[in-house]
């Protein structure tokens, strides 16, 4: 791809990708190469390959951006236009939801450098996590695909934490090590505020998360039936989390190493990682330049 100036990967697979969009999308932008991706990673393949690119345009749901994030040059702006079912990562940065116009913002739009968190080696835009949310993103996964809809989106992803909770009957017990701060149910890691959004609700894991700063984490030492309620409200009104005795909370923090009992569940943006029995997340600080 040499000598590419400016290069729109599109994911054809995304749940909200159309023919009609991509053109309308393409036309916003100007003058851009048009890159389809034809398998898992081919996105990053192709970030990696623009390095040296006046912009890299991203048409995609948030495991596109994720593996966009992955290839892209430090040097090298990215935008993403929101082409999935959450979007999460572009809602986040305060990206309009419609497409079209959020490629008209970008276009436009003024640099800002991000941290990315990375676990493992694979970096992340949003949210990464070991144990309920991981577990509840397998599930999303094994619901499957459609041509129409693509994968299922935030609210089931959500109704399957709901499904998780009443099969464990609210109890979750210590199940793995943070080192250095003790044991925990499962864990949370964010480098943004909200964690993810149940539909149009944001989802407040990690209220004090900035793009511009470290690392937050959130792991419950354990949950019970008493606690569920509680921790709810916290995850939907963003406080309470930081200052609460059975919650292990980090703010801007540049390195956690997860050790677990036995084999657990990684997701990082939404898309599974298969088990670990440890996990080392770290920060990125200014990894990448957004376009916003």
């Amino acid at each position: 791809m040499l000598g590419i100036m400016r290069l729109l990967i599109v994911n054809p697979f995304a749940s909200g990708v159309t023919e009609g969009l991509v053109g309308r999308v393409r036309e916003a932008l100007g003058d851009v190469e048009l890159e389809h991706t034809e398998h898992p990673g081919h996105a990053t393949e192709l970030a990696r390959e623009a390095a040296g690119a006046e912009a890299v345009y991203v048409f995609s749901g948030d495991g596109g951006f994720n593996e966009v994030l992955n290839g892209i040059g430090s040097d090298t702006p990215v935008g993403l236009i929101p082409g999935g079912g959450a979007n999460v990562l572009p809602r986040a940065l305060g990206l309009p939801r419609d497409p079209v116009e959020a490629a008209e913002r970008i276009v436009s739009g003024e640099t800002r450098r991000i941290t990315l968190g990375k676990v493992n080696g694979r970096r992340f835009g949003f949210a990464a996590g070991v144990g309920i949310d991981a577990e509840a993103v397998r599930r999303l996964d094994l619901r499957g695909r459609t041509a129409e809809h693509g994968r299922a989106g935030n609210l089931l992803f959500v109704w399957e934490i709901a499904r998780l909770l009443a099969e464990r009957r609210g109890r979750f017990d210590p199940s793995l090590e943070i080192l250095g701060r003790g044991r925990a149910a499962f864990a949370l890691v964010a480098n943004c505020d909200p964690y993810t959004y149940a539909g149009p609700v944001p989802v407040r894991i990690a209220p004090d998360a900035r793009f511009e700063l470290g690392i937050d984490l959130v792991a419950p030492r354990a949950v019970s039936p008493f606690a569920v309620p509680r921790l709810l409200g916290y995850a939907l009104l963003g406080r309470g989390q930081s200052s609460a005795g059975d919650v292990v909370y980090g703010h801007d923090l540049d390195r956690i190493e997860v050790v677990c009992d036995g084999p657990m569940p990684l997701q990082v943006d939404g898309e599974d990682l298969g088990d670990v029995t440890s996990a080392v997340f770290e920060a990125e600080r200014s990894a990448v330049a957004v376009l916003n």
